[in-house]
């Protein structure tokens, strides 16, 4: 019999080694692939048809959730399991809607991930309490729209591209040439992007890609807070002498 390949999707090296050696350990799993990035994912899927993708939802490059739709509309029958710490409901809903099956937080156990591989090696879904909270919503949403919030407006794949992108750095000609477009049409998006939110600056718009899980903000080591701490210190017993 053949084994159950997997490919992990992680842009923490840590993260990933971790995750194949505890997949690596169970019988009848193989570990096909790695990928740090949600580019190399789309790459990695199309080169080595995995039986199952587990992937992080704040990936460089692209994020996890349009990996996942660009995955999912070349292979319409990829299973994907999400393994992240987003928990934003926007999230969630755009990765149901993309057609993800599958859902565990990091803060889960490894029996947990372990459990819904299984089911997903099964080909049945697998989600969390909260992510089946939502599938609820989602469905009382359609048969009764006053019971649930608002959502909040959507962006197309391509504008959340473009919104990523900035809060990574990027200016508008990096932009432009990174995603294969024109700088006046990824100008053009952006703009888009701000009346649809209701946002005016860049600024704004990095801040809403923050808020919403979009990208992540890395802050510096743990290593530099005691080093700034001491430098404190000496500064307050100098002032104080």
């Amino acid at each position: 019999m053949n084994d159950f390949r997997i490919l992990v999707v992680d842009d923490h090296a840590i993260v990933r080694s971790g995750l194949c050696s505890l997949l690596g350990s169970q019988k009848g799993w193989e570990v096909c692939g790695e990928a740090s990035d949600g580019q190399d994912a789309v790459e990695k899927c199309r080169q080595l048809k995995p039986n199952l993708l587990i992937l992080d939802i704040c990936l460089p490059k692209l994020n996890g959730v349009d990996a996942a739709r660009r995955i999912l509309k070349d292979n319409p029958t990829q299973r994907i399991l999400v393994f992240t710490e987003v928990s934003a409901e926007q999230v969630i809903q755009d990765c149901l809607d993309a057609g993800v099956r599958g859902w565990v937080f990091k803060s889960d156990t490894n029996g947990d991930l372990t459990a819904a591989v299984r089911e997903m090696q099964r080909n049945k879904p697998a989600f969390s309490a909260v992510v089946s909270d939502l599938v609820m919503d989602g469905y009382l949403q359609r048969r009764h729209p006053s019971l649930v919030s608002p959502i909040l407006p959507r962006l197309s794949s391509r504008q959340r591209e473009v919104l990523q992108l900035p809060s990574e750095g990027k200016n508008s000609k990096s932009i432009a040439t990174i995603l294969n477009i024109s700088v006046k049409t990824t100008e053009t998006h952006r703009s888009n992007m701000m009346e649809k939110l209701n946002i005016h600056s860049i600024a704004g718009l990095v801040m809403y890609a923050v808020n919403n899980e979009i990208v992540h903000v890395h802050l510096p080591p743990v290593l530099q807070f005691p080093q700034a701490i001491q430098g404190t210190g000496a500064l307050l017993q100098r002032k104080a002498n």
